[in-house]
This record gives structure tokens, C-alpha cells and sequence, in this order.
């Protein structure tokens, strides 16, 4: 019997990647990128040229679609593998990244009337505007004791998918009219490979990112009545759709799509997934106590339990979130490599950069190779990494970054590496509030592209957290979990695997170097720590809204 592969595409925030994998151990055989054409559009609309508002962040679906027909087909002829052996594909999305469709399955932007309407486009995780309709969903449900909103860590984001739905209904009524639905994109995506009539949702998507429940399903409707009378029905029709398990087969692959794509029409297509959650088998973890942290512009910090506990600023628990079988719990900070990379771009100077040159490495290597010579507490500095609002513990977006400590002395790399440390630090908020709740955390796993490149920042994370951490031996973990997953939608019987837990004993690896914490650096970062918790509190939790009045003055004077 021939060797068996499958797909994982993995859809980030500015492109996608295919991954072609040996089922037999994992092997990554083949991967190629495809940056979307449009990024992220964040400041006017494509052909149109609206404007847009702060804290809007969209994209255009057709990106997705070019990832299908460009880096599949790119990884089959890399690999030449048979198609014919290639049996399942698995793709992972970033999330909460929703869009409105027509009856015909179709994204409203796509229609040239409506194509002007930035409510018509795709809305990418990281669009914050719809904080209105947020924090009136807090508020509301808090003064009905909703049952869910503890689940969630007593906050519903911005960046979910009612909130999303809510703010399209009060900003453009006839785009809500007009949508037959509202759909994750992963869930669009697969759609357009697998043609079906009847779309399916993900379990993970719906129960992280639209309050959705496996025994309770959504909100009720006195519920959605209490928000807005408009939104009464909205899971009944707005959000329809039979909600199934990750690793199930949603469907097969088109005929059309498997022409475009380079496959075998039939292969099967797993129901789609979230990027960070799909890394969780691609690096092993299939078993409590283990925090699995996803790195890259943001971070997604994974956790699996046995019990359904109440953890603060939690994004969420969910049954079979993650891995069938347990609960999955979720938790993140909304910006980290972005932070690394905003100031790389906006505030080093200009002998960094010809330094860098010189000595033919990037400015992200100058500066962390310069920053590795301080110790821990030597630079002074302290910050709040709050550059993209904080997700968790405190769930709120209109926070802003802050660097504590500067003077006429400090130097680039310091601010670097104090940048670095701030992120551990909200790594650390969150492994206590798990810990300290009963969901326990033994020891961390760190994938994505930041623990690949950057040693001093996972050396950093390992002395703020006192735990050993472990790397993914794969560049590209998402991705492999998203093909393992293809794997299981085919099968033991097609060359596959029947559950997850099978497929990760084969395929994920991790490296044998870890980061162990060291005794000294944890001893000082510890008193940097309890020096970060004021300031957190202090900023954070109402104490001193300045950070708000900022922003409100900001808004007034653009006005």
C-alpha cells in the first residue's frame, strides 16, 4: 500500500499556507505561502476607496480563495506526491473572522451594489469596533445572571461574533437584511471546497466565539430580545447551521475545486478549526496540565481540563473545544510579535537599521542579540503590553501600551527587551488566574514562528513563568494539526486515523532542546512582576481610566 498524505492550510492574519504531511510520522513534505493580495484593510475599502474608522480591521474573501488554488497545487508539484494518495485536507483559520453571505453562499462583498459597504466585507479577528455592542452584551447579560457569560470569563469580546452581527444590524440594517447568514470564514472556506447545500459550523469556532454551548446551544431568545428586539431570531436564522465536532468529515471535495486545486475530487474535507486551537495535537498535547501557547502577532494560550471552571478574562471553556473528549479552555493577548514588529518599524532609529545591515542580519536580530547582554531588571524600564488592547485577564480593548522607566540613557535594545518581558509578564497574568482557579499548569509548549526565531524571548518566558517550556519541532504546528484533523475526516480505513489522540501519536513532535528557567533570572523577574501586577491593576482595573480619557479626547478631536 502506498504512503498517505494530507493537506493543512493554515490561515493567518496576512496569508495563508498549505502543508503537504506524511500521515505515516508527520513529515511536513511540501509547504508554500501565499500572502493575500489585499492584507489587511484597515484603512479604506479595495476599488471603492471608503474610508474606514479607527478599529476596523477587514479582508477580502477572494484572498482565501487564492491560497486554495495557488499554494495547494504549489505543494503537489513540490512534493510529487499522487494526488490520488493525498486523502484529506484540514484547514485552521484565525478567529473570530466572520462574514456575511448571500442565499447562494456568496459573500455580500462580492455583489457590486453592496461592494461599498464596509459592513458587506469580511471582519478579521482583529477588528475592535464593534466595543459598543460588547460591553452593552456584558452589561446585560451580567444583569440577567446569563449562565454563559462565566464560561467566557465574565466578558464577551469585541472581537466575537455577536458583537460583530450587532454592530452590522445597528450601522447597516440592509446588510443585516441581506445576509442569509453569518459565517466564521473558516467555515465559508470549506463551504467552497466541499459545495454542500447545507453549510456546517465547527464546534470550536461556534463555542469559543458565538456563545454557543454543546448541551445549551446559543443565547435564548429572551436573551436576544433583551439586547435588541431585532435580534430575537438571530441564532434560528442569521446563525443556522448544524453545529459538529472538529475531525468530522464536513464533506468532499468538488469536482470544480479539485480541477483548480491540483486534487483528487472526493478527498475528504474535515469541518474547519481555529489556527491556535488546531496546534494543540500538532504538537502532542492531548491530556490536561499542559499550557500550549500559539506565538505569532498575537497569542493564543491553550489549556485542557476534566472539570468546567470559572476563570477570569477567560476567551472561553468549551466542550470538545479542542480535543474530543475533554474541555478545552482558551485564553490570549491580542498583541505580541505585532508589538516586537511596531517597534522595529516605528521606533528605531536609523544607526539600528545600518547596523543591522552591516552586519547582514534583520533589525529583530540586532536588537535581540543586543538585548541578550542585559540581565534581567538591568535596563530599568517596565511596560504594559497592552498595544492592541488586553484579551485577557481584563478583556478590554481600549487599553493602551505603556513603558515605565526612561531616560536620556535608554537605548533601543533596552526597550526591545523590555517589550519582550512585558508580553511574558501577560503570559504569566494568565498560567496564574488558570492555576490559581484548578486548572492546572505543569508545563508550557510554545509553536508558531516567534519560539523558532527569538531564544531570548522564550529564555524570558521560562524565568517570568518558572516553568520549563517546549518547542514544536514543526515551523508550521496549525498547519500540521489542520492536516492531521484531514486525516481523521478520511479515516483508518482510507490510509487516515479514526481519532485525533491516534493521529497525534504519530505525527507530532517536539524538539529535544527546551528552555528551562533559570534561578537567578527568576528570583529578579519576580519582583519586575509584582511591579508589572500594580501597574496592571492600577490601569486596568479602574483606578486610573486615563488610558480612556485618551482615547475619548483622541475621538473628539478627530472629529
Amino acid at each position: 500500500m502506498s504512503k498517505k498524505y494530507a493537506i493543512g492550510v493554515d490561515y493567518g492574519t496576512e496569508s495563508g499556507r498549505a502543508v503537504l504531511v506524511d500521515l505515516s510520522d508527520g513529515t511536513e513534505v511540501a509547504d508554500h505561502v501565499t500572502p493575500y493580495p489585499h492584507n489587511v484593510i484597515d484603512e479604506k475599502l479595495p476599488v471603492s476607496g471608503v474610508k474606514l474608522e479607527y478599529d476596523w480591521a477587514l479582508q477580502h474573501p477572494q484572498d482565501y480563495i487564492d491560497v486554495l488554488t495557488q499554494s495547494v497545487p504549489a505543494v503537489v508539484r513540490a512534493s510529487g506526491v499522487d494526488p490520488a494518495d493525498i486523502i484529506g485536507l484540514g484547514i485552521d483559520f484565525t478567529a473570530c473572522t466572520m462574514l456575511p453571505i448571500n442565499k447562494e453562499g456568496q459573500p455580500l462583498c462580492f455583489e457590486p451594489a453592496l461592494a461599498a459597504n464596509p459592513h458587506s466585507w469580511v471582519k478579521l479577528w482583529k477588528h475592535h469596533a464593534a466595543q459598543d455592542e460588547a460591553t452593552l452584551i456584558n452589561e446585560i447579560a451580567a444583569s440577567r445572571g446569563e449562565a454563559f457569560l462565566p464560561r467566557y470569563g465574565g466578558k464577551i469580546s469585541s472581537e466575537w461574533m455577536i458583537a460583530k452581527v450587532w454592530q452590522i444590524l445597528n450601522e447597516a440594517p440592509e446588510i443585516y437584511e441581506q445576509a442569509d447568514r453569518f459565517l466564521e470564514a473558516t467555515d465559508w472556506v470549506v463551504s467552497q471546497m466541499t459545495g454542500q447545500s447545507e453549510i456546517v459550523r465547527n464546534s470550536c469556532t461556534a463555542g469559543y466565539k458565538s456563545i454557543w454551548h454543546k448541551q445549551d446551544g446559543y443565547p435564548s431568545q429572551d436573551f436576544f430580545q433583551a439586547l435588541d428586539p431585532r435580534l430575537v431570531d438571530v441564532a434560528e436564522t442569521k446563525l443556522r447551521g448544524d453545529v459538529v465536532a472538529l475531525g468530522t468529515k464536513a464533506g468532499e471535495l468538488t469536482a470544480a475545486m479539485a480541477e483548480r486545486m491540483g486534487l483528487v475530487a472526493g478527498t475528504a474535507i474535515a469541518v474547519g478549526n481555529v489556527d491556535a486551537h488546531a496546534a494543540v495535537p500538532g504538537v502532542g498535547v492531548v491530556t490536561p496540565g499542559k499550557l500550549v501557547m500559539a506565538m505569532g502577532t498575537s497569542i493564543c494560550h491553550m489549556l485542557l481540563g476534566t472539570e468546567e471552571k470559572e476563570v477570569e478574562g477567560m476567551c472561553g471553556v468549551v466542550e470538545d473545544g479542542i480535543i474530543p473528549g475533554y474541555l478545552g479552555y482558551e485564553a490570549g493577548q491580542s498583541a505580541v510579535g505585532d508589538i516586537f514588529a511596531w517597534y522595529v518599524e516605528q521606533g528605531v532609529p536609523a544607526y539600528v537599521e545600518k547596523a543591522a545591515a552591516e552586519e547582514g542580519i534583520n533589525v529583530h536580530e540586532w536588537l535581540e542579540r543586543h538585548a541578550s547582554a542585559y540581565k534581567p531588571g538591568e535596563t530599568g524600564l517596565l511596560a504594559l503590553d497592552w498595544w492592541n488592547g488586553n484579551r485577557s485577564v481584563l478583556v478590554d480593548t481600549e487599553l493602551n501600551g505603556l513603558i515605565l522607566g526612561y531616560s536620556l540613557l535608554t537605548k533601543p535594545e533596552e526597550i526591545y527587551r523590555t517589550l519582550l518581558e512585558a508580553t511574558a509578564f501577560g503570559t504569566r497574568k494568565i498560567v496564574d488566574a488558570f492555576h490559581s482557579n484548578g486548572v492546572e499548569v505543569e508545563e508550557l509548549y510554545a509553536c508558531g514562528g516567534l519560539p523558532q526565531k527569538n531564544h531570548l524571548l522564550m529564555q524570558i518566558y521560562a524565568d517570568v513563568t518558572n516553568r520549563e517550556i517546549k518547542i514544536a519541532d514543526s515551523k508550521q504546528t496549525p498547519a500540521l494539526g489542520a492536516a492531521m484533523f484531514g486525516a481523521v475526516a478520511a479515516g483508518a480505513d482510507k490510509g487516515g486515523y479514526d481519532s485525533i489522540v491516534d493521529a497525534a501519536k504519530q505525527m507530532a513532535r517536539v524538539r529535544k532542546e527546551t528552555f528551562k528557567p533559570i534561578a537567578e533570572n527568576v528570583a529578579v523577574y519576580e519582583k519586575l512582576y509584582q511591579e508589572y501586577s500594580k501597574l496592571h491593576d492600577y490601569f486596568g482595573r479602574g483606578d486610573n481610566d486615563v488610558m480612556k480619557r485618551l482615547r475619548s479626547i483622541r475621538e473628539e478631536a478627530r472629529h
